[in-house]
């Protein structure tokens, strides 16, 4: 079938126009993914890889754009990375189980450290590829999920085999966890990121007051007093990444 590409709302979305006639035996639907990642060639080189097996329907670059994509297009697999602008990929996962529940979430991602493995799981992920594993190493984690089962890169998984068997998401919060509320972590990233206070109000559609609110209960309940701390704070949890 043709496939062409279009635009809305700042999603890059791949439509593939059915050439399925009556009483045709073509094979069934292949698995729809949507991909999240900041870096445009990560972003093209994971979408060719995939298309050859898979539905690549869509391609996003931040974590909001991420959860709209998904609202609208419903995938059956969601690839993102951790690091992403706006909203990093944990908090995106905890969103992505109310606007696409039936979804399955793969990180795609650089970090090997126990912790973002475990938080990974603990936010609702059920497979972890490190961007360092082989090429068959995505694929089989996305057949896996499908299958109802959980992946780990075969250079982790011997390190958390627990994993594996146990349920991630019951586990206590590690050291990557912290007890703001989801409002609250929105705004300490985009204060990390440098974005004004008008700016931030205006992506998360809330007051210049309310961010101010926010910012300052951040800072109260870290014990933190400067905007560089919080910066400091949200680069070693992963909430943003390095400049």
């Amino acid at each position: 079938p043709h496939q062409g590409n279009s635009y809305y709302r700042g999603v890059h979305v791949w439509t593939r126009v059915s050439s399925r006639v009556e009483g045709s035996t073509d094979t069934p639907p292949r698995p729809r993914v949507l991909l999240c990642e900041d870096h445009t060639l990560v972003r093209e080189g994971l979408r060719q890889l995939l298309a050859d097996t898979l539905d690549v329907v869509g391609a996003v670059e931040d974590g909001r754009a991420l959860l709209q994509a998904a609202e609208q297009l419903q995938p059956d697999v969601v690839l993102l990375d951790i690091t992403l602008p706006q909203l990093n990929g944990f908090d995106a996962a905890r969103q992505l189980a109310r606007v696409s529940p039936a979804c399955k979430v793969v990180f795609v991602t650089i970090h090997a450290d126990p912790a973002y493995v475990r938080e990974a799981f603990r936010v609702g992920a059920t497979g972890y590829v490190v961007k360092t594993a082989a090429c068959v190493d995505l694929l089989a984690a996305v057949t896996a999920v499908l299958k109802g089962q959980r992946y780990l890169s075969p250079l982790l998984a011997p390190l958390h085999a627990d994993l594996l068997s146990a349920d991630p998401a019951a586990a206590q919060p590690g050291k990557l966890s912290d007890t703001l509320t989801s409002r609250q972590r929105e705004v300490l990233q985009l204060v990390a990121e440098g974005r004004t206070a008008r700016e931030i109000a205006g992506v998360l559609n809330i007051s210049r007051k309310t961010v101010e609110f926010h910012k300052s209960s951040i800072m109260r309940l870290l014990g933190l007093r400067t905007t560089a701390e919080l910066t400091r704070y949200a680069l070693e949890r992963g909430i943003v990444g390095p400049a």
